[in-house]
């Protein structure tokens, strides 16, 4: 007849046995499960991020879209003043030049102007304006005053009042609403990265200018674009960027200018 002190108390046996552990294979399963997981999730909850900033970018797009048509409608249907990547004083400040200064009236909050995909570009630690008064910035939105870049050829531009990178512009027109061909394909305001800027379009940097020394990416699918009719929407082939009008007569960004000149032999470059 067995011992019956010697036979043990099958949950014992059980508790016993979970006090050892996990084997090593057993813990290698497990980290490679997780690792298995993370490489599926990690990209997935990357693109929600993106997009979720991307669909903010719109929204700010919108508003700006709407600004710029509130002010026509206030100022005899005559386009802001243009002024662009000025430096030399802080944004927001009372002698900054920003063409977004004249739209902030009308949407009432710089934010609108910071898009969430801004994220800077290897320009800025170089910015002259920049490096003179000592400041950094880390975004366009806190150099400039916007991450969204201003078609020249769309807006009024006064010689000698009219700045670009903090120095006076010597051409003087005025844009008026009425002027605008085709509103709805002209291109008045963009983001100012687009992913069709890098090199792998644009390998000698003579097309678009940006992957040579400015290019960062922002949005790995496409870039907000407001419109003279003051809509905005997301562009996300350089086909559709390419065929945008920039200026009131009618002109497309990759229609030849005429010129032979380096970076003035497009439309793109002569009013972008």
């Amino acid at each position: 007849m067995p011992n019956r002190a010697a036979v043990r108390d099958p949950n014992e046996v059980f508790f016993m046995r979970n006090k050892q552990g996990f084997t090593l294979i057993e813990l290698l399963v497990v980290i490679a499960i997780i690792a298995i997981l993370a490489a599926i999730l990690f990209p997935v909850f990357a693109q929600a991020k993106e997009s979720a900033k991307r669909t903010a970018c719109l929204s700010n797009a919108r508003q700006i879209g709407l600004a710029q048509k509130m002010y026509l409608a206030d100022n005899d249907d005559m386009m802001p003043i243009h002024q662009s990547y000025n430096s030399n004083t802080i944004p927001w400040t009372p002698n900054h030049l920003g063409t977004e200064v004249y739209l902030l009236p009308y949407c009432k909050n710089r934010e609108v102007f910071k898009s969430p995909l801004d994220s800077g570009g290897p320009y800025l630690p170089q910015d002259p304006g920049l490096q003179a008064n000592d400041r950094r910035a880390s975004t366009y939105w806190d150099a400039y005053g916007t991450s969204y870049r201003f078609t020249k050829c769309m807006f009024t531009v006064v010689a000698g009042y009219s700045h670009g990178n903090n120095f006076p512009r010597t051409e003087n027109w005025v844009v008026s609403e009425t002027m605008v061909e085709n509103p709805s394909e002209a291109r008045t305001i963009r983001l100012e990265m687009m992913p069709f800027f890098r090199a792998n379009f644009d390998p000698a940097c003579t097309k678009y200018g940006y992957d040579c020394g400015y290019y960062q990416q922002w949005s790995s699918i496409g870039g907000t674009v407001i419109f003279a009719d003051g809509h905005a929407k997301s562009i996300t082939s350089f086909g559709a960027f390419d065929n945008q009008i920039v200026n009131p007569q009618g002109n497309r960004s990759n229609q030849s200018t005429g010129s032979s000149a380096a970076y003035d032999d497009t439309w793109y470059w002569r009013c972008d």
